[in-house]
């Protein structure tokens, strides 16, 4: 079974439609704009803690993977409970092979599992209000990674390769940038089609010297639930929808991404000597 050329393209095309959509602000993030300056002054110093923390282990993360990896068995091994060909011995390759229905199908999978967890956590710490956000912060972090590793290795990618460790830093970014951050980021990942070129290589891996970047836009986006979490209980409702948004918003970015990148190789599988 093998994915054809005129349903690949199809498929591109409503990945391009939706990195259109993505340009266009959410009416609650040009709000979000409004300076955090007294959220900051109001909030306990343990939750920036827990920011800086954050940020320091996003670091770990894309240096040397750190305590956030995962293992890849599992996902094989759902791949091979929905398509019987894919048989052992698993490697990366050989999930680049599976037809794209089925890897929707996985990702979809586990995109449902990892937001219910994120949603019923979410609410957990809602409960004690802004003071339990700080237990929140590393566990929604620890999620977001996770689910896009395993959206990685779904599409035949493997997140034990630095490369792929920054392209999942940047589906997070993407997650909580505005309009102009969207662009920029979406025109960075547009080098990973390139991989020969070791020039855009190296350029999209040197747009992370500057990685911190990405907790000042996750910094914006905790600010709107530290706002809404100052009260106790009521943070329960605002804690599982907060986190079941962002994780889901992370999720679809690692997904759409990783989809146009397995859709283009899988293109010039089918035409090899028309594309460069």
């Amino acid at each position: 079974m093998h994915d054809s050329r005129e349903s690949l393209l199809q498929e591109l095309a409503h990945i391009e439609k939706w990195e259109q959509e993505q340009k266009d602000l959410w009416f609650w993030e040009k709000l979000g704009r409004i300076p955090f300056a007294l959220l900051d002054k109001i909030t306990p110093r343990a939750v920036h803690d827990k920011i800086e923390q954050v940020l320091n282990e996003l670091g770990s993360f894309l240096m040397t993977g750190g305590r956030y990896l995962i293992l890849e068995q599992r996902v094989y091994q759902k791949c091979a409970q929905k398509w019987p060909q894919f048989r052992p011995p698993y490697t990366p390759a050989k999930m680049a092979d599976v037809p794209l229905n089925i890897m929707d199908e996985l990702a979809d999978d586990m995109i449902e599992t990892h937001v219910g967890v994120a949603t019923v956590q979410g609410a957990t710490t809602g409960f004690g209000g802004v003071f339990t956000l700080a237990l929140d912060i590393p566990a929604v972090l620890s999620l977001s990674l996770k689910i896009l590793q395993e959206i990685a290795i779904v599409y035949g990618y493997d997140p034990n390769d630095p490369r792929e460790r920054a392209f999942i830093v940047k589906c997070m970014q993407f997650a909580s940038s505005d309009y102009i951050g969207k662009q920029a980021i979406i025109e960075q990942l547009a080098a990973y089609q390139q991989p020969s070129d070791p020039r855009r290589e190296r350029h999209v891996i040197s747009e992370l010297q500057g990685w911190r970047e990405v907790f000042e836009s996750y910094r914006d986006t905790w600010g709107w639930k530290k706002l809404f979490q100052l009260a106790p209980v009521i943070g329960v409702f605002f804690g599982a929808i907060w986190n079941r948004t962002m994780l889901r918003d992370v999720a679809e970015a690692g997904k759409q991404f990783y989809r146009k990148r397995r859709i283009h190789e899988k293109l010039k599988q089918t035409l090899p000597s028309n594309h460069s």
